[in-house]
C-alpha cells in the first residue's frame, strides 16, 4: 500500500513536469479552421459570393469617403497655412517694432512687410492713376499656421498699437472650414451605417448556419465539448467574410487612389502622409471586427453557449 502510494505520488511529481501536448493543441486548432471551412461550405457558393461582394460594396463606400476625407483635411490645413491676415498700419507707425510684436503672438508663421510706395506703385502699373499723394498705409501680411487659429491671432493683432485695420479672405475660409467638418461628419455617419449593415449581414448569415448545425452542436454538448470550441467556428467564419469582403474592397479604392494624387497635384497639396496606407488597414480591420462582433451577437441570440 505504501509503495502504491509513493508510486502515486511519484507519478504526479513526473507528470507535473512534462511539457503539455502542443500537438494536441495543433490538433484542435486544425478542426476549428475545418469547422469553419465546413460551416462556409453548408452556407452555398451563391450565398457566400452574396455576402463577401455584399461586404465589399460597403466597405468600399466607407473607404472612398475616409480617403475623401483625409484629401479635404490636408487641403484645408494647406489653405490655413497659406492663409494671410492683412494688417494696415497707421502713418506714423513703428514698423520693425509692431513686426516683432506680431511675431509673438502664438500660431503666427511669418509676417512679410509691403511698403505704401510699393503698393502705390504696383496700382498705377495696372491702372492709370490721377496725379495724387499717396493715399496706401504700409500693410503687413501675417501668416497663420492653422484656420483655426485666424480669430485668436486678429484679437491679438487688435491690442497692439499702430494698427489702423485689419482683414482676411474670411468667406473663403468659413467655407473651407465648413466642408471640412461635413466631410469628418459624413465619415462618421457612414462608419456607423456600415457596421450596422455588416452586424446584420453576418448575424443573419450566423444564423442559417446555427440552424444547419443545430443537431451537430447539441451532441457536441451532450459529450462535454467546451463552448469556445463552438463558438470559434462561427466568429471565424464571419471574420473571413469580412476579410475576403475589404480585400474585395481595396482593389477599386487603391485605383481612386490615382485620381485623389492627380487632385493634390493639381492643386500643390501635400500628400496626407500614410493615407492609402491608413485607409486600407481601416477597411481591413472594420471588415474583420465588426464582421467577428456580428458573429459573437448571433451566437448570443440563437444559440445558449
Amino acid at each position: 500500500m505504501t509503495n502504491g502510494s509513493t508510486r502515486n505520488r511519484l507519478k504526479q511529481k513526473v507528470k507535473s513536469h512534462i511539457p503539455k501536448d502542443w500537438l494536441t493543441e495543433i490538433r484542435i486548432a486544425y478542426r476549428i479552421l475545418i469547422e469553419t471551412f465546413k460551416g462556409i461550405g453548408q452556407t452555398g457558393f451563391v450565398i457566400n459570393i452574396a455576402i463577401i461582394t455584399s461586404m465589399a460594396a460597403i466597405l468600399l463606400i466607407f473607404g472612398a469617403i475616409f480617403r475623401t476625407t483625409l484629401s479635404l483635411s490636408s487641403l484645408v490645413d494647406e489653405m490655413g497655412g497659406t492663409l494671410e491676415i492683412s494688417v494696415y498700419l497707421e502713418p506714423q507707425a513703428d514698423v520693425n517694432g509692431t513686426i516683432k510684436n506680431i511675431k509673438k503672438i502664438k500660431h503666427v508663421k511669418n509676417v512679410g512687410f509691403i511698403s505704401k510706395e510699393k503698393s502705390w506703385n504696383d496700382l498705377k502699373r495696372e491702372i492709370e492713376m490721377p496725379d495724387i499723394d499717396n493715399p496706401l498705409p504700409d500693410v503687413l501680411r501675417v501668416k497663420v499656421d492653422n484656420m483655426k487659429n485666424i480669430d485668436a491671432i486678429m484679437t491679438g493683432v487688435k491690442k497692439l498699437p499702430d494698427i489702423q485695420d485689419m482683414g482676411y479672405a474670411k468667406e473663403l475660409a468659413q467655407k473651407a472650414e465648413t466642408l471640412n467638418r461635413i466631410s469628418h461628419t459624413v465619415t462618421l455617419v457612414v462608419m456607423f451605417v456600415a457596421s450596422l449593415l455588416t452586424i446584420t449581414i453576418i448575424n443573419n448569415t450566423i444564423q442559417l448556419v446555427i440552424q444547419s448545425k443545430k443537431d451537430e452542436i447539441e451532441i457536441m454538448r451532450l459529450m462535454g465539448v467546451s463552448n469556445w470550441y463552438i463558438k470559434c467556428p462561427l466568429v471565424l467564419q464571419g471574420a473571413i467574410y469580412g476579410f475576403l469582403g475589404a480585400l474585395l474592397a481595396v482593389v477599386p479604392i487603391n485605383i481612386l487612389q490615382k485620381y485623389f494624387q492627380a487632385f493634390h497635384a493639381h492643386f500643390s497639396i501635400p500628400v496626407f502622409n500614410y493615407a492609402q496606407a491608413l485607409v486600407v488597414l481601416s477597411v481591413i480591420l472594420m471588415g474583420v471586427v465588426f464582421s467577428a462582433s456580428g458573429s459573437l451577437m448571433s451566437i448570443k441570440k440563437h444559440l445558449q453557449v
